[in-house]
């Protein structure tokens, strides 16, 4: 019958048309619809250890997201078993206390205990950014509690042999670990590889880094930073080196020290009173086995030095030589970006310096993992947990090495 209908009134041109036009509507307002909540969708983010507001990095961390600057994350839960316990009333609670009281009442929840934290019901992100030597603990709470995702701060765990097993029970569970080697998408490192890639007669490729510590915050840097320098402020560079050059503890031929700039102190750390012994500056050149020569430097009060870190105000750079001649350095601060970090520092005084020089690699460190996690794809240049393990390997290799050649 309806056959029959349909032969003797059929659709005509005007309804046909009308038909098409109501169809493309239906259409865009699903596809509107779509583009509407993608544009607004975020990856749920939990941060362990936010540390002291103005210093710690995972406060840091927490305060980009939190003003809007990482489009695709959203904070939802913020663990610090320190100034939610036993350190409230000490140096930084007032400050941490300050900074829940003006965003719990938004949505963030603070909590003492990972274990306090509800498990998520999709997709979540987990920040861990507390001290080194805690960082395993808790790595293996989180997987528990059920996150999709780590991203874990420099360098991991104290030892290689702790980041593998991490790396292992990761793998059993099924979580994708990112580490925050802000390094692999700095541009001055960028710029610093294409300037090689143009020099074929022996290039030495020289990587900068300095720190703004005065000598006498040197004992409370070391105390907080116990497991040193390698592992710590310079392990950025032995990232890019593994990253970029395959330099592991495998293909190094020879290492060098440079026993003028690097030297090995012993200091009393402020709180424990404890002697720890560390660089506070370190220099050595590495010869790989396929002939690159890989030169870094590295010094925690760097930018104390006159007219700034260096001559032209530096904080660290990346710089190709070959026979003893300067082809390229790429400086961070560029003369652009030391505009940007001064209006920052303006507007926000008294943070960590390098809070301000490197927070656009901090911002698209996040936005890359995040918004991989939203279309389920893979974050471009982000550190995998395996380039954290050769990273923290070659530190352990180079840490007895230069000091054996210092104390000769």
């Amino acid at each position: 019958a309806s056959e029959a209908h349909a032969q003797i009134c059929p659709t005509s041109p005007s309804r046909q048309a009308m038909q098409t036009t109501q169809a493309a509507f239906r259409l865009s307002v699903r596809l509107a619809r779509f583009a509407t909540s993608r544009r607004f969708a975020s990856t749920e983010v939990a941060l362990v250890g936010c540390g002291v507001p103005g210093r710690g990095m995972g406060w840091y961390h927490a305060k980009q997201i939190l003003e809007g600057e990482v489009p695709s994350a959203k904070l939802t839960d913020v663990v610090e078993p320190w100034f939610l316990g036993a350190g409230a009333d000490g140096p930084g609670g007032k400050e941490f206390a300050e900074f829940k009281a003006k965003y719990e009442p938004t949505g963030v929840r603070f909590l003492k205990s990972i274990a306090d934290m509800p498990k998520p019901a999709g997709k979540k992100m987990a920040m861990i950014c507390t001290r080194t030597a805690d960082m395993p603990k808790y790595f293996e709470e989180i997987i528990d509690n059920g996150c999709s995702h780590i991203f874990l701060e420099k360098p991991g765990a104290p030892t290689v042999g702790e980041l593998e097993t991490m790396a292992a029970k990761a793998k059993a569970a099924g979580v994708t670990t990112y580490m925050g080697f802000n390094k692999n998408v700095t541009e001055y490192v960028t710029l610093g590889r294409e300037a090689l890639a143009k020099v074929n007669s022996d290039p030495e490729f020289v990587l900068v880094h300095h720190n703004a510590y005065t000598s006498s915050e040197l004992g409370e840097c070391f105390e907080r930073n116990a497991e040193g320098l390698l592992k710590n402020m310079a392990i950025h560079e032995l990232a890019l080196l593994v990253t970029f050059f395959n330099c592991t503890a495998s293909t190094v031929k020879e290492v060098v020290a440079d026993k003028t700039y690097s030297s090995l102190e012993t200091r009393v750390g402020p709180s424990s009173g404890k002697e720890f012994t560390d660089f506070s500056r370190i220099g050595f050149t590495i010869t790989t086995k396929d002939g690159m020569k890989l030169t870094v430097k590295a010094d925690r009060c760097g930018g104390g030095m006159p007219g700034g870190a260096m001559s032209d105000g530096a904080m660290m750079y990346a710089a190709v030589e070959a026979g003893g001649v300067l082809h390229e350095r790429a400086i961070m601060p560029s003369p652009e970006l030391l505009a940007k970090v001064t209006a920052r520092e303006k507007a926000d005084p008294g943070l960590m310096p390098y809070f301000y020089l490197q927070h656009d690699d901090y911002v698209t460190l996040k936005e890359r993992c995040c918004k991989a996690i939203l279309d389920g794809a893979e974050p471009e240049g982000i550190a995998t947990l395996q380039i954290g393990i050769d990273t923290l390997s070659l530190a352990e290799f180079l840490k007895p090495t230069l000091e054996k050649q210092l104390a000769a």
